[in-house]
């Protein structure tokens, strides 16, 4: 039932059994819509989430003089190609998305628009000089009035120069925004990682014809090249299937099918840790001539475990740690997750707030500066549950409901439509 603030989860307990297809990869549909704007000619999408944050996207490349119709998951993107490409009359305004924001730097540093990209008040806390710094050292030109080098900020595009650039951490947007602007840039530009991140930039440039080669944790891209007009089909996105794969592996009597759902190797560190963890899986893949793998998944409830989660595992499972975390806390023993201090600068705090969250549910959880600490199993009560604005943190709280002695109710729980709209009637519907 809807509540004045939020919403308040009171389901009815017991196992979760059905098939489900969720929405299209957040991070593929964004890179979608973007690269068919860069490209001239016509581009036609199928499968795309339609979200906050990739609505977000579509309004700001229309306003940069691309013709983009959507008629529900299918989009239409026309372009002049980005040397036509207009300045726009009022900032580039990206919501929530860091994503939209990081990638649309690197991508205007080198090209002829200048312009002020902003975003929701959450988006401009995020920290910006990750990315502006090395495009800087390419020659891009930023000005900003915030000292901390946050949005809003002013890109003009300029001429830029190829960089050889090591990342001081794993991050998709960061190496994403380099290669975009290495795209543009003269000679050729490196951008090598500690650990791989997620390649979906890498993948999805070589589908719209772009050379681009990868070698152990290393890009190369030739600067200079055009982009050429394709289809895309965007899988299911394996971080949204992750808050229900996870409920499935803890409720006992459960079994879910995930059809069509992202198998892309640098993003399958959910079902790595479920695996360890206990719970019963089985993956059917299935053949993808060009663009992204996929294939059904299905999650069956068991006993489980702890474990420690680190490392290079840590890239491929990011945005999915919130929910791993509530899992650990109904499984034997304690779980570690380190390495992972990037959960401190995504849409809050994640490591602070899961862990305010759930120990208001009565969870044994403590933070540490990378990560945190959870023992279990341990029995979790209802309680009211701030989301922080955070999409992933309100889906936790929503299956944490299928758990808990007594409702949950979500503050802001509308802030879940940025990347699964839907979610609630999904749940449901698992439950019939």
């Amino acid at each position: 039932m809807e509540k004045i603030g939020g919403i308040t989860c009171s389901i009815e307990k017991g196992p979760l059994q059905g098939v489900l297809q969720v929405p299209g990869d957040k991070s593929i549909s964004h890179r979608s819509v973007m690269f068919g704007a860069i490209a001239e000619g016509t581009s036609k999408i199928s499968g795309f989430l339609a979200g906050e944050d990739c609505l977000s996207t579509i309004r700001i490349f229309s306003q940069l003089g691309v013709d983009i119709q959507r008629n529900g998951t299918d989009v239409i993107v026309t372009s002049p190609g980005i040397a036509s490409w207009e300045n726009p009359d009022v900032a580039l305004d990206a919501g929530n998305s860091g994503t939209t924001a990081r990638l649309l730097l690197g991508i205007l540093a080198g090209s002829p628009v200048t312009a002020e990209i902003t975003g929701d008040r959450y988006l401009c806390k995020r920290p910006m000089r990750r990315v502006t710094d090395p495009l800087s050292e390419m020659g891009a030109s930023f000005t900003t009035d915030n000292e901390d080098g946050t949005l809003p900020l002013t890109v003009k595009g300029t001429k830029l120069s190829s960089i050889l650039y090591k990342m001081p951490i794993a991050s998709a947007q960061v190496k994403s925004a380099i290669l975009l602007a290495g795209f543009s840039a003269e000679g050729t530009t490196v951008v090598t990682e500690k650990t791989t991140s997620r390649d979906h930039t890498e993948r999805m440039l070589q589908q719209f014809g772009a050379d681009i080669e990868s070698y152990g944790n290393s890009v190369t891209i030739r600067g200079g090249q055009n982009l050429h007009a394709t289809d895309v089909t965007v899988p299911g996105d394996i971080s949204s299937a992750a808050f229900f794969m996870c409920a499935a592996a803890m409720i006992d009597g459960s079994s879910v099918t995930f059809e069509n759902v992202g198998l892309n190797p640098t993003r399958t560190g959910i079902i790595d840790v479920l695996k360890e963890m206990g719970a019963r899986l089985s993956i059917e893949k299935k053949s993808s001539d060009k663009g992204e793998p996929f294939g059904e998944v299905t999650v069956e409830a068991n006993k489980l475990h702890a474990m420690e989660i680190g490392g290079d595992l840590i890239p491929r499972l990011i945005d999915e740690l919130p929910v791993i975390a509530l899992l650990a806390t109904q499984a034997e023993g304690t779980t570690i997750i380190k390495d992972a201090e990037e959960l401190r600068v995504k849409e809050t705090d994640r490591i602070e707030a899961v862990c305010t969250e759930l120990k208001k549910l009565g969870a044994a959880i403590e933070s540490t500066h990378d990560g945190m600490r959870i023992t279990g199993p341990t029995p979790l009560k209802g309680a009211m549950l701030s989301s922080y604005g955070d999409h992933r943190l309100g889906m936790m709280a929503a299956i944490a409901s299928l758990i808990t002695e007594g409702a949950v109710e979500i503050e802001d729980a509308g802030c879940i439509d940025v990347s699964y709209p839907g979610f609630f009637d999904h749940l449901h519907s698992l439950k019939q």
